[in-house]
């Protein structure tokens, strides 16, 4: 049976590969991949990498391949193919923060859901619930907090101090 031979690290990459495989930041995928080199470089068969890291022997001479190629910059992700996205986040974004992100008064809502927001631009709610995750945006709490013109309450709450 054919062993491969160890996978000869390039200066200060053993280091490099351990913090990225210790990082609570970094992708799994590349703690995954980071972890296939340093057990590359330990002599370790292919296939018993696979077998400790979940992947398969082909994964596994793939990053081998890709780090000998290009180092550590090799084992990130490529492109993928497709299509660029056309959805301009900023007009979603410019869309739900405008005025002071109220809906327009026509619509009978206090604040905007991605599902309205999403058909009143002709796009997805999925897109619009993502765009609002990236950047963070949570239209049901734009609103400050408001003390209540009640009468009742206002006695109650003076009577509390």
């Amino acid at each position: 049976m054919y062993v491969a031979s160890a996978l000869e690290l390039r200066d200060g990459d053993r280091e490099r590969l351990r913090a990225v495989t210790r990082s609570t930041t970094a992708s799994a995928g590349l703690v995954q991949r980071a972890r296939i080199v340093l057990l590359a470089a330990d002599g370790v068969s292919n296939t018993e990498i696979a077998v400790r890291t979940g992947s398969t022997r082909p994964t596994v001479l793939k990053w081998r391949d890709r780090y000998e190629r290009a180092g550590i910059g090799g084992l990130g992700d490529l492109p993928r193919p497709g299509r660029a996205p056309e959805i301009d986040e900023v007009a979603v974004l410019a869309e739900t923060l405008a005025d002071k992100g109220k809906p327009p008064p026509e619509l009978g809502v206090t604040h905007w859901s991605s599902r309205l927001l999403a058909a009143r631009l002709g796009i997805s709610f999925a897109t619009v619930a993502r765009i609002w995750r990236k950047w963070n945006i949570q239209p049901h709490r734009i609103e400050t907090f408001k003390f209540s013109t009640d009468r009742a309450c206002h006695d109650f709450c003076v009577s509390q101090r």
